[in-house]
């Protein structure tokens, strides 16, 4: 389940690198982590040393995770902490993105983020030189990563493309070094808490630019995760009720209304009948608007309805799942 709240950007620059980076930041003071999760047992921020540069790379006041009793949390820790590598597998909008920096956050980690989806160049990964000649070279993000620690996080991994992949495999096996073939082969040791996550949707027609991941870069994911919405049809969990309510301030019936809509889009989605399952932060940005004064239905039509598809027979699919669920039993008898 993810909380959606703001991204602030901002850039670190010094002698040594030079990144681009995002940290979630929350406008509500979030509850102590500490006193929510302890992974010491497994990442132990006390044993971590990183320059104040690098500490700025450490998400902050990320929101809590709320999940059904899997206990993601510990279980990404643990993979982290035996084997320096984990894979999160599931659709969009179930939270995969948030725990990752959750994770972050509590390990007191650095955290490198890269969206394979945006074909970003091998160059911006591993680096360049600048200017004339050979005198002055550009470590990557992948390179930093490699040479300074923290939790390297792959974005739709299954549309990383191919060359990219390939110059991971060294790194992710019991070599444990990249070969800097653009600079002379130099040869950079894995940083000794130099972690990996990679997270993507499940393989399939209508992710457009997905594909199998590659199977040397599977063979190094020693542990996958599936994640999925916290509702799906007619399972409705309380506890994404009561977030709706809580962060669009509404009435506890329409949030269930919201919710359950919610689900039953999920499960069409899953099915193959519509092109998006709406996640946790488009139900409260619906109940958002909802709470202005709208009623649910009304405003589904400028939220929910239009983000699910641009096609007005899609369109009418949602609506009448809405009015399915706003309009009670006689609704239901006519569209039955």
């Amino acid at each position: 389940m993810q909380l959606e709240d703001f991204t602030q950007k901002d850039s670190v620059k010094s002698d040594k690198f030079s990144l681009n980076f995002s940290i979630s930041k929350t406008n509500k003071k979030s509850e102590k982590l500490d006193t929510l999760y302890d992974i010491s047992k497994y990442l132990d921020k006390n044993v971590f040393s990183f320059s104040d540069e690098m500490k700025e790379l450490i998400p902050k006041d990320t929101p809590p995770y709320l999940d059904n009793g899997e206990n993601y949390v510990n279980r990404i820790a643990r993979a982290l902490s035996f084997f320096k590598q984990c894979a999160l597998i599931g659709p969009s909008g179930t939270g995969k993105t948030h725990i990752v920096y959750l994770v972050s956050e509590l390990a007191g980690l650095p955290m490198w983020e890269i969206n394979c989806g945006l074909q970003t160049s091998v160059f911006d990964l591993f680096g360049r030189y600048v200017g004339l000649g050979k005198e002055n070279w550009l470590d990557g993000l992948i390179v930093n990563w490699c040479r300074y620690g923290g939790i390297l996080y792959l974005d739709e991994a299954n549309m990383m493309k191919q060359d990219v992949a390939t110059r991971l495999n060294p790194i992710l096996d019991q070599r444990g070094h990249l070969v800097l073939t653009e600079k002379d082969n130099e040869l950079i040791p894995r940083h000794k808490h130099a972690y990996l996550i990679i997270s993507m949707n499940p393989f399939s027609a209508e992710f457009a630019g997905t594909k199998p991941l590659n199977a040397a870069m599977r063979r190094r994911m020693s542990v996958w995760l599936n994640f999925d919405y916290m509702s799906v049809g007619d399972k409705i969990d309380e506890k994404e009720i009561e977030l709706v309510c809580d962060r669009a301030h509404i009435d506890r019936d329409s949030a269930e209304k919201i919710v359950r809509i919610g689900a039953k889009l999920r499960q069409e989605y899953q099915q193959g009948d519509l092109p998006y399952g709406p996640s946790v932060g488009d139900l409260v940005n619906w109940a958002k608007i909802a709470a202005d004064g709208n009623s649910v239905e009304k405003s589904a039509e400028e939220t929910i309805i239009a983000l699910t598809s641009d096609d007005i027979e899609v369109q009418e699919e949602v609506r009448i799942i809405v009015k399915r669920v706003c309009g009670g039993d006689s609704f239901e008898r006519k569209f039955v």
